[in-house]
């Protein structure tokens, strides 16, 4: 065996730096509690915050902070905020947060009352774009393009970022730089530089070496690698060497300390395996015959071989009615490609969950992957359908899924999934006409906008309109018992009526 040359002067230095045995190594990140991790960490600082749901979240980690309160003034990155009591709902309550930066409130009351009453500021961002300002931020690039956003509230700046108790704005965010590229437009977005990341790992080693487990990557991987500190808790600690070369997620060289983690891990929403009929079953009968209609004729859209992504509620549902011999792969922007159904008593998973937080399992030949490239599988256009549900849908395919009057919920990922129509078709799926009976197929929308004109299909229970970004709106198919009057008096946009016009089956 031929040995490297090394000039004479260099060897002394070259056998003492690179001919250490694993045993005698002197890096050791590892740190003996998360009070001694943070010790030193500062307030009036950026934090970035791994998890999505209750899967991947730092909690040891969070509680450590919590129990510094001059730790305070905190910008925290982060999909959402954790629920009252729980994760970063912790911090909201401690009052040590000033600023989220998050794609997404849910179910989080506390994060909505305090951000509608001026307690706190809020940079509504879409989820994509989250992970991609985070991964940007870790390789260096200070800004990019990307199409979501693009003719939203999000792009004109006219999303208030704080307000004053008494209900008034305090501060609107800023309008983005948008510029067109092969005739398509797109917003940029800066990237985003923490100062902290807190990150939740499966196993790490005492050089940093960290790997992930099932979906607990989601935004950990982009942002442990973006912090001038990153802290990491990881479920097992092992020896240097025991995780392979090739099954390392983040590499030491950005990891600063090593915990164990201690906390329990929680899910937020056990979900079970049900049969079509009893996913279907919501409020009256009337009710669960216009769902079942609606989802049983979005499962034609699927085709053999597909890659789709489906938005909560009736598009999951979607996939129990495929036609036989037809195979599609289901991809859920926390980052998996390959998803299965609920799982079976027992088989829950709290690392395995999909975009709606619900437990899920993984169909044989499934992969798993960080938020940020899940993203760029969508923005690219790799997805073949996307099926969401919508407050409303203009005539030209514009839609409206995200904010009501008065309410917060979040943008999530819906504005990455629909910013590329031209590749991937956008299907809705929704009822005809809201629950005080107002029709949601408007001339244009009244709430603000997911995307503008992106929406290829319109399948509710009343009728199917095929959409088109110049033409408008052609009714395709209608519902057993229903009339094309009737559809016409539930519609509030003009339609044309195809020459084929056949009922849904």
């Amino acid at each position: 065996m031929t040995r490297p040359f090394v000039p004479s002067v260099l060897r002394p230095l070259w056998r003492r730096n690179f001919s250490v045995t694993t045993a005698q190594r002197g890096i050791d990140k590892i740190c003996s509690s998360a009070k001694e991790a943070v010790k030193d960490m500062k307030g009036s600082s950026t934090v970035l915050v791994g998890g999505f749901g209750f899967s991947g979240v730092p909690n040891t980690l969070i509680n450590a902070v919590r129990d510094r309160p001059d730790i305070k003034d905190l910008t925290v990155v982060s999909n959402n905020a954790g629920m009252p009591g729980a994760g970063l709902g912790q911090l909201l309550e401690s009052g040590q947060i000033s600023k989220m930066i998050a794609s997404f409130l849910g179910e989080n009351k506390t994060f909505e009352k305090m951000y509608l009453s001026g307690e706190l500021s809020l940079e509504l961002t879409p989820q994509g774009s989250i992970a991609e300002k985070c991964a940007a931020g870790a390789a260096g690039v200070p800004a990019f393009y990307t199409p979501a956003a693009y003719g939203t509230i999000v792009q004109t700046g006219e999303l208030p970022v704080r307000y004053n108790k008494d209900g008034t704005v305090a501060e609107m965010s800023k309008p983005k730089e948008t510029r067109e590229f092969n005739g398509k437009q797109y917003v940029m977005e800066e990237a985003i530089n923490g100062d902290y990341a807190l990150v939740k790992v499966h196993k790490a080693d005492k050089l940093g070496n960290c790997q992930f487990r099932r979906s607990m990557n989601n935004f950990n991987e982009a942002m442990a690698k973006n912090a001038k500190f990153t802290f990491v808790e990881a479920d097992h600690i092992v020896e240097v060497g025991e995780i392979d070369p090739e099954s390392i997620h983040v590499q030491g060289i950005y990891v600063n300390k090593v915990i164990q983690s201690t906390e329990k891990k929680q899910i937020e929403k056990l979900t079970f395996a049900k049969t079509p009929d009893e996913m279907l079953k919501a409020g009256s009968g009337d009710a669960t015959a216009r769902r079942e209609r609606i989802v049983k004729r979005a499962s034609k859209e699927f085709k053999d071989g597909m890659y789709a992504n489906l938005g909560i509620g009736m598009p999951l549902i979607a996939p129990s009615y495929l036609p036989e011999g037809v195979e599609v792969v289901l991809q859920s922007e926390n980052g998996i490609l390959g998803l299965g159904g609920y799982p079976q008593p027992g088989q829950e998973d709290p690392d395995l969950i999909n975009a709606g937080k619900e437990t899920v399992s993984l169909l044989d030949g499934a992969s798993v992957f960080g938020s940020h490239e899940s993203f760029g599988m969508i923005r690219a256009g790799r997805i073949d359908l996307t099926m969401l549900g919508a407050l409303q849908v203009s005539q030209y395919g514009d839609l409206a899924n995200f904010m009501l009057p008065g309410k917060v919920k979040g943008i999530g990922g819906a504005m990455d999934l629909v910013a590329n129509p031209s590749k991937t078709r956008v299907v809705v799926t929704m009822e005809h006409v809201d629950k005080k009976g107002n029709p949601k197929i408007l001339p244009e929308c009244s709430f603000p906008l997911t995307g503008p004109r992106c929406v290829w299909k319109i399948i509710t229970d009343l009728a199917v309109f095929d959409v088109s970004p110049t033409e408008g709106l052609t009714l395709i198919e209608f519902a057993e018992g229903v009339s094309v009057d009737e559809i016409r008096s539930k519609t509030a946009a003009p339609f044309k009526v195809a020459d084929d016009l056949k009922p849904m089956i």
